[in-house]
């Protein structure tokens, strides 16, 4: 099995945020917890297109699939817990 090719900062750059990492701590910080029921795609921050970005590297389990769910996983818990 290959390494990731993908970081967070690298995926926040593909979503056309800013990627240094207190931008990406304050996002974080502000987005989360997002609720257990709400997929990451749902949630009300996204644009369009980052929301389709990111549906669909999940559902096709693409190169980016592994640090959309990294970031799944920080936006429910918050970037400390």
């Amino acid at each position: 099995m290959e390494s990731p090719t993908h970081s967070l900062p690298s995926l926040f750059k593909q979503l056309g945020l800013d990627h240094d990492p207190v931008s990406i701590d304050q996002f974080i910080a502000t987005h989360s917890p997002l609720k257990p029921e709400l997929h990451l795609a749902d949630a009300f921050f996204w644009t369009k297109c980052q929301a389709e970005f990111l549906r669909d590297e999940i559902l096709d389990d693409a190169d980016w699939a592994e640090v959309v769910d990294q970031l799944d996983v920080l936006l429910r818990k918050g970037r400390g817990g």
